[in-house]
Parts: structure tokens; C-alpha cells; sequence
């Protein structure tokens, strides 16, 4: 955590949407990006539900629907997943609940739950200013204020200490209340505390904090209770305890108990005790309690001015809400006049960077061009921006005018012609199962998007391959992938373009090594060729023997490393042809690996970039990038450099927020692409009917000539898939001019269903001008969750 000087505050000054008007004693729960407010008051209580989205920063009235509870303040408030459950809360001066109500967040609807009565005792009485903890499927409520006196006018208060435990049931409604007997000293009686529950990640048992709160005089104590052993204890702390409080706010991001704000004895004395006229004072002190080691560090003191308006000024009754590492404060009272009656509440909305944002996922290609790149990267929550920073020192590889070969199949020569050949070839692409997401269709048989859509959902997958694959027919074909997807009743795909590009030369004798793989109609004869890998984590193997290519391993929603693989020499005599020594002119690319340089292509708001040019680096300078607490580069003082066509370069990412910028991203490396070879065929179709299912496609949109022909590939299971799941086998299925094929059955009952994510089929699907092969088009042809026969 940063430096209590160098806090990041900052303000929301620019949104959309119906403002919610200012209140305290509201609360707050974040369901991915979005804020959730329920209830609070001022002059009058709350009774609409208010959405603030983090990411547009917009806010918006749901229309809710079913049991509408009334508005309430000082409630509990706890989110389930997409369920939200909202407990007592004062529903008007004197009145209080103790009524149970659900929302569903995913359809807006509210509903009344009547959760069973404890087994022995009485269910909670109405109250408010309770802690409501959520974990796992049980709810935890202990204290509160409830009013003695039948009359709501004459208001007795009695301050609680009792604890009651509410088991949920899964997805919707609750079994019931019971009363844990509990161990050890109860906490004095108490209401607007704050309870907040955590357990270490490795071990330990989950663990309930309740600190503070009034009773009669504010608290400042510390409690624990082990929700296994159901003892209470006063942990031992270091650092400075925070001042007593109430109407604080306590947030866990890691190990860390974030309490900000609240009311504080003014001057340290009793409030009971002070002048009748006296200012109730509000803080804007910010501690943290490190959950781990007992220890407080205090962030911003009661005794620090803010003369710049640089951070929230002091409040109580407030909300907060941790989505990722960055914590939300919006509205709550900043002061109160007993003797006129009279209280402010803050409009305002603020967020805090506690950490620097985490490495977000490798860069991965969508388009490759003679001289540039269209990339992406998974977005990483609560950020301001990312940079985006390259190198290169791979060597140029002239274009070779063979272009009999298929298309990017590493190490194979492919029998160029009729369907029925039959041939298979080993895939050197590992194909990257990412953690992106986009919306999916559902129509039988239509054609799918030539643009990939970048916006995030949290419903789909969206399948990206950022290796850089190589054409074995001796030139330099691209390589990249661009999401795009078709679904419908009876089937549904992910297709990709694979298109960037390495240079390597490999020639395989008709003598190949060879082995049989069985067919529901045929005996297919198989060309193979043995890989070893290597960890050289993306560095060039460059000796004459072996052909390198980089690839991305299988991970679903994790970061992926970035390794080499070693494609070791053909067996049976094949014939492979080292390296080309030639350079590019590029004078950035000349340096070795281990003095390479990091130039920044830029600052990016978003996910997405369309790389053409960077900037060279001073000289002398290691990086010119310095964000966070320093000075943001000024690219206009910086020389530009084109990206240079058939050139190979390496990327990495990183995320900024307030804290400053992150660790960088694995590198992926991709290769600029050699004009004159035909494009990726697009908007695949698939179909079922009864010989198998139609694959078909349009023609590439840049033909750059005539098609000659095109080629379409089934990955099939072979023994050597079944020990490297990543490193796919494609037989050839179809190779013609017809833009259209039938995939028998007996061919779908050797293919292999890949899990690297969704159950899916892979095709590709490649066309050939008088240069050669273009890059191909992947389909991933889903399957469902079972492991049967693709038709079933």
C-alpha cells in the first residue's frame, strides 16, 4: 500500500445517468463492476434502488419488479453472487424491521423470504444498525438498536449483543434462522459497528472482526470470532488503533481491513457528556488493519488537513464498496448541529487505488498486416489505462517462391491435391484459451461477423490465438486470430483467422515415418513428426538443425506463458533448412536478446490497439516510460519508428491506476506479414444434414490474385494429442475450388474435441493464390459438456 503522501484520491466528476440525491445510512454491494445502493435517508427515507456501473460510469434506475420492500436505512446488506439479501433497517423514525428480503440481481426481482425460527430461542427482533456478514451459504447478524417502547413515537433504546446465524439455500431463498452457542466473552452490546469476515487463503479457519461502533459512547475495540470453533476472542494488535467510531465503513481487499470515516468523540471526549450545542464531528481519518499480522497502519490521520480538496472530506453514515483493489465512497453526512437539528450529507462519489493493478494477460494478435497489428489483451478491472510496449531483433526471412505447401502447418509438405487424400499434419499451434469474453449467437447456419466484438460480458468465452504459427511451403505466411463465432440449435462455432508469420523451410521425402489411425469407413495413413519443448520462455532457438516457433499454452481465464517450442529434426531423412542470416534494416531490431530495449507504442484507454509505429528511445535511456507518482512521458518529443513488413516483434502490457503502473504482462511475439498471399476465407458456416455436416465459407476479402484452390483440416485424436492436449493433429478433409465441403461422419468419429475450453471441434480452413497459402481460418464447433460422438 502506498505511502499515507502518496494516496491517489479521485474524485468522479464526469457520469451519466439519474443521480441518486445525497443520503447516509444507505448501503452498498458491488456484483462485478456494478454498485448497488439500497435505502438511506435524508429528509425521508430511501426507497428505490440505484446501479452506478464503474466501467461507463453510469448511473441507472433498475425496473424492479415483485416484492418491493419498503425503503429502509441502517439495514443489512449482503450479495450472494447475483442474489442480494437485505435485512431490518429503520423504515421510519422509530420504526424497525425485521423482515428478509431477496433480490435477484440478474432479473431485478424482489422477493419476501420467511426464513424458519431458531429451534429454541426467538427469531431476531426488528433493530437497525445490526453488521449483516455474509460466508459461504450462512449470513451472520450480531447486535443492533431496537426500540423498547411499543410506541414509535417514544423511542427506548436497547443496544444488542445478540448473534444469530441464517443458512441459505442455493440460488434463491433461505432455510432459516438458528442461535449458535458460542465460546469465550461476547462483545459489549453495540449498533452502527462494522463486522467484516476473512480467511487466510492457505489456512485457518474463516474468522468474523467487529469493531467499534456506540453504546452510548463510541467503541473502539476489536473483537474476533472463529465461525468454526464459534469463540470469541480480542485479538492483540500492533500500530495505532483508530480513534472510537461509528457509522464507519469496513472494507477487506486481501489481507487488509480497510475503515474509513465515521463519527469520532469531538476532541476525544464523550459526547454525552459535552455542551448541548456541541458539533458532532466526522472524520476522514483511513486505517487499515493487516488481518494477517494484528497490525493497524494508519493511512490518513484525524490530525492531516486536506486544504486541496484532494480526498473525501470527513463523513458518517456513508457507503464503501471494494470491486477489485479499488475501493468506492459515495454520499453519507458530514456533520450534524444538535442543537438546530440540521445535518449536511456529501453528493459526492470517490475511489482509492489501494495496490497496482495486477499483469493483465499476454497481448494477443487479432490482425497482422505488412505493417501493422491489431492486438488485445483480457481487460483488468479498475484501471485507468495500459501501456503498451514492444521490441524486435528477430531476423528478416526473405519470401521463398515455393507454394506447394499447406498452409501454416510447421515441418509437413501437404499432398496438394484431391479431397480423399487424406493427409494429416501435426499442428504447431498451441492454441490459447483465453480469459476475454463476448456475447455468442444462436441462428442455425449464419454467417459469422468478419469483426470481433471487444465488448467484455460475463457470460461467454471468447477463444484467441496469439501464437505465431509457421508455413511450411517455404515462405513467410501470417498468422493471427480474430474471434468470431456462429451458434445455432444443432450447432454453434468459434472461428478464428490465424495469420502472422516466422520463417522456416522444411522439406519432408514421401518416405516419412507413418502410422495408422482407424475410421468408421477408412485407414488413414499418417505423417508425423516428433516435437520436444523447450522453456526457453519465447526466446529465438536459433541453430541450424532445429525449426522454433512460439506458441501459447492451454489455460482457461488465467494468464498464459508465452514458452518456445523446439520442433526437433524430421525423422526418416527429412531434410530441414536452417535460418536465413538475413537482418531487417530496422536499426531498433539489431540488438541482441539480452540487450533488447523496451519502446513504448503507447498509453491506451482501452484493451485494444491498432499498432503502426513506436517510439524510439532516447538514447542512451532504458525506458521512457515513468508512470505513477512521475512524469508521463511526452511522446511528442520522441522519434516515431514504422512497424517493417516480414519482421518479427515482441509485445508486453501493463495496467495503471492510481497506485502507478503494474507488473507487465508474459511477452507474445508476432510477426508482421509479406504482401501478396491471399487473405483468411470468412463467414464459416456450419450445418448438419444427414451424410455428416456442410462446412462452408466465403472467399478471402484480399485475395491478392487469383485463388487457385483452398484446403479444409479436421484435428483428429492421435496418441501424441492425448500426451501434449495442445499440440493438435489436423487431417486434410477437403482441398478444391468449391468454397463448400461435406464432413462425413465417418471422418467427425476421428476428430478430436478439444477442452482447452468449451467442448469443441476444430476445423481450419485455408485458400492458395499463385504465392501460396494464407493464413487459415479456425472454427471451433462446439459440443456441449458430454464427451460423445460429435452428431449425437
Amino acid at each position: 500500500m502506498a505511502a499515507p503522501s502518496l494516496l491517489n484520491w479521485r474524485r468522479v466528476s464526469s457520469f451519466t445517468g439519474p443521480v441518486p440525491r445525497a443520503r447516509h445510512g444507505h448501503r452498498a454491494v458491488a456484483i462485478r463492476e456494478l454498485m448497488i445502493i439500497f435505502g438511506g435517508g435524508n429528509e425521508g427515507i430511501a426507497d428505490e434502488l440505484h446501479v452506478y456501473n464503474t466501467v461507463t460510469n453510469q448511473w441507472f434506475l433498475p425496473a424492479v419488479r415483485g416484492d418491493i420492500p419498503p425503503g429502509c436505512a441502517a439495514h443489512g446488506f449482503v450479495c450472494d453472487g447475483t442474489r442480494i439479501l437485505v435485512f431490518g433497517g429503520m423504515v421510519e423514525y422509530g420504526r424497525y424491521s425485521n423482515e428478509l428480503y431477496e433480490l435477484q440481481a440478474s432479473r431485478w426481482l424482489w422477493k419476501k423470504v420467511k426464513p424458519h425460527p431458531p429451534s429454541s430461542g426467538l427469531p431476531p427482533c426488528p433493530r437497525l444498525g445490526h453488521s449483516f456478514s455474509l460466508y459461504g451459504n450462512k449470513c451472520y447478524l450480531f447486535g443492533g438498536l431496537a426500540n423498547e417502547s411499543e410506541d414509535s413515537n417514544n423511542n427506548v433504546p436497547r443496544y444488542l449483543n445478540d448473534f444469530y446465524e441464517l443458512e441459505l439455500q442455493h440460488g434463491s431463498g433461505v432455510v432459516g434462522w438458528s442461535i449458535p452457542v458460542t465460546r469465550g466473552t461476547v462483545p459489549s452490546p453495540r449498533e452502527s459497528h462494522t463486522a467484516v469476515i476473512y480467511c487466510k487463503k492457505d489456512s485457518g479457519s474463516p474468522k468474523m472482526y467487529v469493531f467499534g461502533g456506540m453504546c452510548g459512547a463510541r467503541l473502539d475495540d476489536l473483537w474476533q470470532l472463529d465461525l468454526e470453533t464459534m469463540s470469541w476472542s480480542k485479538p492483540e494488535t500492533k500500530g495505532t488503533v483508530p480513534l472510537p467510531r461509528s457509522l464507519h465503513t469496513a472494507s477487506v481487499i486481501g489481507n487488509k481491513m480497510y475503515i474509513f470515516g465515521g463519527w469520532v468523540p469531538h476532541k476525544g471526549e464523550n459526547i454525552e457528556t459535552s455542551p448541548h450545542d456541541c458539533e458532532w464531528r466526522c472524520t476522514s481519518s483511513f486505517s487499515y488493519l493487516n488481518l494477517d499480522t494484528a497490525e493497524w497502519t494508519t493511512l490518513v490521520s484525524d490530525a492531516q488537513e486536506d486544504k486541496k480538496n484532494s480526498r473525501p472530506r470527513p463523513r458518517a453514515g456513508h457507503c464503501a464498496v471494494a470491486i477489485g483493489t479499488r475501493l468506492y465512497f459515495w454520499s453519507g453526512r458530514d456533520g450534524y448541529k444538535k442543537a438546530l437539528n440540521s445535518q449536511v450529507c456529501c453528493k459526492d462519489l470517490w475511489y482509492l487505488d489501494t495496490e497496482k493493478p495486477p499483469a493483465p494477460s499476454q497481448v494477443q494478435l487479432i490482425k497482422a498486416t505488412t505493417n501493422s497489428f491489431h492486438v488485445k489483451w483480457d481487460e483488468v478491472p479498475t484501471v485507468e489505462g495500459y501501456l503498451l510496449q514492444l521490441n524486435t531483433d528477430l531476423p528478416y526471412q526473405a519470401a521463398s517462391s515455393d507454394s506447394s505447401a499447406a498452409p501454416n502447418m510447421q515441418g509437413v509438405r501437404m499432398d496438394p491435391h484431391r479431397q480423399g487424400s487424406n493427409s494429416i499434419v501435426p499442428n504447431s499451434i498451441n492454441d490459447t484459451m483465453n480469459s476475454g469474453k463476448t456475447e455468442h449467437t444462436a441462428v442455425k447456419g449464419t454467417s459469422v461477423k468478419n469483426k470481433p466484438d471487444f465488448k467484455a460480458s460475463a457470460d461467454s468465452n471468447t477463444i484467441l490465438h496469439s501464437s505465431l504459427a509457421t508455413n511450411a511451403s517455404n515462405h513467410n505466411s501470417c498468422v493471427v486470430d480474430m474471434l468470431r463465432k456462429t451458434e445455432g440449435p444443432h450447432t454453434s462455432a468459434n472461428i478464428g483467422v490465424l495469420s502472422s508469420c516466422l520463417d522456416l523451410r522444411t522439406v519432408i521425402p514421401e518416405t516419412s515415418v507413418s502410422s495408422t489411425v482407424a475410421s468408421a469407413q477408412t485407414m488413414v495413413t499418417q505423417q508425423t513428426i516428433k516435437t520436444e519443448s523447450s522453456s526457453t520462455n519465447g526466446a529465438v532457438v536459433k541453430d541450424e538443425t532445429s525449426l522454433t516457433t512460439f506458441s501459447t499454452k492451454s489455460e482457461v481465464d488465467e494468464t498464459c506463458a508465452l514458452p518456445a517450442t523446439k520442433i526437433s529434426r524430421v525423422e526418416a531423412h527429412a531434410a530441414v533448412m536452417p535460418f536465413s542470416k538475413e537482418t531487417p534494416s530496422n536499426p531498433v531490431a539489431t540488438m541482441k536478446a539480452g540487450e533488447r530495449q523496451w519502446c513504448d507504442v503507447g498509453i491506451f484507454k482501452n484493451n485494444t490497439a491498432l499498432v503502426s509505429q513506436f517510439y524510439l528511445l532516447p538514447k542512451g535511456k532504458q525506458s521512457i516510460s515513468k508512470i505513477g507518482n512521475a512524469d508521463v512521458p511526452d511522446y511528442s518529443l520522441l522519434k516515431k519508428q514504422d512497424l517493417a513488413p516480414g519482421t518479427g516483434y515482441r509485445f508486453r502490457v501493463a495496467a495503471i491506476n492510481g497506485c502507478g503502473i503494474g507488473p507487465f504482462s508474459k511477452i507474445s511475439e508476432f510477426k508482421t506479414c509479406i504482401p501478396g498471399f491471399p487473405g483468411a476465407p470468412s463467414a464459416v458456416r456450419i450445418s448438419k444434414n444427414v451424410e455428416g455436416i456442410h462446412l462452408s465459407w466465403e472467399p478471402p476479402t484480399s485475395p491478392s490474385g487469383n485463388i487457385l484452390e483452398y484446403s479444409a483440416y479436421l484435428a483428429i485424436r492421435t496418441a501424441q494429442i492425448q500426451d501434449n492436449p495442445s499440440q493438435l493433429v489436423f487431417m486434410r478433409i477437403y482441398c478444391g475450388l468449391k468454397t463448400s465441403c461435406i464432413v462425413t461422419a465417418g471422418q467427425l468419429a476421428n476428430a478430436h474435441i478439444d477442452y482447452t475450453s468449451r467442448p469443441a471441434i476444430v476445423f481450419r480452413i485455408s485458400a492458395k493464390n499463385e504465392k501460396g497459402y494464407g493464413p487459415a481460418t479456425q472454427v471451433r464447433w462446439l459440443q456441449g459438456n458430454n464427451k460423445k460422438a460429435p452428431l449425437n
